[in-house]
C-alpha cells in the first residue's frame, strides 16, 4: 500500500526546496519583468497547489519507486467524505482540499495532518513530513497499522463519525500514529529524534507513550487524554484504552518493569496498571482500578487494589465496548447463578444469589 501514483513518487520538498519552489512574490515578478535582470526559474504549479501553504506541495522524486498493492478502500472512503464534507461546509473546503484530497494516499494525507497538529517554531511541518513519510512509506507493518487502527475508532467509538472525522479530528488516533513513526526511528537508532517526537506528542495531544513501548495493530485510544505508557510495556492487537490509562512502573528498578496486556482487552478510564505484570486476553479492567497482580484471560477486575470478580461472557471485549455498571453486575450475575445451579447439582446445596458490587464506573 506504498503512497505512490503509477507514474511517479511524490516526495515532500525540503526546506531549501520549499524556500526555491514557493510562487513569486510581487517583488520577485517585478524583477522577473525587468529585461536586465535574471530569470527566475520556478517550476510551474497548479491553481490549486497555489492556494495552500507551501507545505502542501510535493515534488517530483523518480529515484524511489516502491511497488502498488493495488486499491485501498479505506482511502477511497476517506477520500469520498472528504468531498461530501466540503459540499456540507464550504468554509471547511480549503481544509479538506489541503488535508485529504491534495494527496495521493493515505500515507501522506496522515502525515500532513500530524505534522501540523505538531509543528512549531523550531520544529517545521515540512521537516515532520519528511520525516513521517520516509518512515511509513517504506514500512508494511505501519501501513498495515494506520488502517486497522481508523477501522477501530470507526467501529468502537460512538464519537467518531466517519474515517475521515479520525483521521482529521481524533487526537488519539494521532499520538498513536506519531508512536508508531517514533517506535521504528528508536530502532533504527535515532533515538534522540524518536523522544523528541515524544515529548512533542505529549506536550500537544496529552498522551505520553515512550517510543520503545511495544503496541499492536487495531488499538483504540479513546479520547488519549492523559494516558501514559511506558517503555516496556506490550500492548496486543485489538486492545481498548480509555483515557486517563497508566502502564507504568513501580519504582526506580531498570529492565522489564512494565504491564504486558493481552490481545482483546479493554482497559477502563483512569485505570492504573503498574509493574511488569499480565492482563490476559478478552480481559477487562474497570474504570479507576488499581492493578498491581496478574489477571487472567477473560475476567473483570475492579477496585483498589484491584481483584477479579467475575469471569467475562464476551470474547473480545475491546470490541463490544461495555464496561459500564449494569453490565459488570449483569455479567457477575450470570456467573454467579452458573455457579449456583452447578453446586446445586452437584452437591445438593443452594447458593443465594445477589449483586454484590456497587461501585460506580
Amino acid at each position: 500500500m506504498a503512497c505512490l501514483s503509477r507514474h511517479h513518487h511524490r516526495a515532500w520538498l525540503t526546506t531549501q526546496d520549499m524556500l526555491q519552489r514557493c510562487p513569486l512574490s510581487a517583488h520577485q515578478r517585478r524583477l522577473h519583468d525587468d529585461a536586465d535582470s535574471n530569470p527566475i526559474n520556478v517550476p510551474s504549479l497548479s491553481s490549486a497547489y497555489r492556494l495552500f501553504p507551501v507545505y502542501a506541495m510535493g515534488a517530483l522524486d523518480p529515484t524511489t519507486e516502491p511497488e502498488l498493492d493495488g486499491p485501498d478502500p479505506i482511502w477511497n472512503a476517506v477520500r469520498e467524505e472528504a468531498k461530501l464534507e466540503a459540499e456540507k461546509e464550504p468554509i471547511l473546503s480549503s481544509f479538506l482540499y489541503a488535508s485529504i484530497l491534495a494527496h495521493d494516499c493515505f500515507e501522506q494525507s496522515l502525515a500532513f495532518v500530524v505534522a501540523n497538529r505538531l509543528q512549531n517554531a523550531t520544529l517545521l511541518a515540512t521537516q515532520l513530513m519528511d520525516i513521517f513519510c520516509n518512515v511509513i512509506l517504506y514500512d508494511k507493518p505501519i501501513q498495515r497499522s494506520i488502517r486497522l487502527d481508523v477501522q477501530a475508532f470507526k467501529d468502537r467509538d460512538p464519537a467518531c463519525l466517519s474515517y475521515c472525522s479520525a483521521l482529521l479530528y481524533m487526537k488519539g488516533y494521532h499520538a498513536l500514529q506519531v508512536h508508531r513513526v517514533a517506535h521504528a526511528l528508536w530502532h533504527q537508532g535515532r533515538k534522540v529524534l524518536a523522544l523528541a517526537l515524544q515529548s512533542r506528542v505529549s506536550e500537544v495531544f496529552g498522551v505520553d507513550i515512550h517510543p520503545a513501548a511495544k503496541i499492536g495493530e487495531g488499538i483504540l485510544l479513546d479520547h488519549g487524554t492523559g494516558v501514559v505508557i511506558g517503555e516496556t510495556a506490550i500492548i496486543g492487537n485489538r486492545v481498548s484504552l480509555m483515557h486517563g490509562v497508566t502502564l507504568g512502573g513501580t519504582g526506580k528498578e531498570i529492565g522489564d518493569r512494565h504491564p504486558k496486556v493481552g490481545e482483546g482487552a479493554l482497559i477502563g478510564a483512569s485505570a492504573t496498571i503498574l509493574g511488569n505484570i499480565k492482563i490476559g486476553e478478552g480481559a477487562m479492567i474497570a474504570a479507576g482500578s488499581l492493578v498491581l497482580k496478574d489477571v487472567p484471560p477473560h475476567s473483570i477486575a475492579a477496585g483498589i487494589p484491584a481483584k477479579v470478580i467475575s469471569g467475562l461472557e464476551d470474547h473480545d471485549p475491546s470490541l463490544t465496548m461495555k464496561h459500564g455498571k449494569q453490565h459488570l453486575e449483569h455479567d457477575l450475575s450470570l456467573r454467579m447463578t452458573s455457579l449456583s445451579l452447578s453446586l446445586v447439582k452437584d452437591k445438593g446445596l443452594r447458593l443465594k444469589v445477589s449483586h454484590p458490587i456497587s461501585f460506580v464506573l
